[in-house]
């Protein structure tokens, strides 16, 4: 635009009959050259600017484009290995809970074949693991009424079994299963050895009293009476020396 003017003044001179001096038209041509050129360098240099600006720009967002890409990418792979650990971690779980139940299984299996420490009428003792369902399975053969049968069973018992907690207490069953068959003699010898053997046991009384029972069937009065009266003296305030005083006194 001001080249356009300045030739158009240049031109005017001229019409007019005028002259511009040559040096001062030149002047006026190359100043306008040297502002164009000046332009068209500064516009070169902002394009050149523009596009590397745009190039960096562009490779800035594909270089953040592929960090998020990439921290997607960890985002997903940390998840997996979050569910993946989870899965591991009830594995480990009920892979300890099912070792803790087989040993626990395993130990009571075992303690079934291994003496256990038993309390039996208020008394300590050793039992072997057949003992308890052996004993258990001759009481109710006697509490059925099969009386023949409980007494083979406790005979058996007695005999596999000599040093049992449970002894005294086949003893006295054994006894009252042979009293029940009339087996008064019988009945009578298991039932002292029961007395003789544990003297402070809970049911010496009651085996006492069990062998007076024998010695009145047996037609002896007065050996029956001269039982009761130890089970009286001997065992006081207990409920076999009451059952024993009110059986004297039938006697009279």
């Amino acid at each position: 635009m001001k080249a356009r003017v300045s030739t158009l003044l240049w031109l005017a001179a001229v019409a007019g009959g005028g002259m511009l001096p040559l040096s001062q038209a030149h002047a006026g041509v190359f100043d306008d050259d040297e502002a164009r050129k000046a332009v068209i360098g500064l516009r070169d240099q902002f394009n050149g600017f523009q596009a590397t600006a745009t190039q960096r720009i562009e490779q800035n967002s594909r270089t953040l484009l592929d960090m998020q890409n990439q921290l997607e990418g960890l985002r997903q792979e940390v998840a997996r290995l979050r569910g993946q650990n989870e899965v591991l971690q009830n594995t480990v779980d009920t892979l300890q809970k099912q070792q803790k139940d087989y040993y626990a299984d395993l130990d009571a299996r075992l303690k079934k074949f291994e003496p256990q420490q038993v309390t039996v009428e208020g008394r300590e003792g050793i039992a072997q693991p057949g003992e308890k369902p052996e004993y258990d399975a001759a009481l109710k053969q006697f509490q059925a009424g099969d009386f023949k049968s409980a007494g083979n069973s406790f005979s058996a018992f007695v005999k596999k079994y000599p040093q049992s907690p449970y002894l005294p207490l086949a003893q006295y069953w054994l006894g009252n299963s042979l009293y029940a068959q009339r087996d008064y003699k019988g009945s009578t010898f298991v039932l002292q050895n029961m007395v003789n053997a544990n003297p402070t046991h809970p049911k010496v009384p009651d085996a006492m009293i069990a062998i007076a029972n024998n010695q009145l069937e047996s037609g002896q009065k007065a050996a029956a009476r001269k039982t009761l009266e130890q089970v009286v003296a001997k065992y006081p305030g207990t409920e076999g020396a009451q059952a024993a005083s009110n059986r004297l006194k039938t006697l009279k």
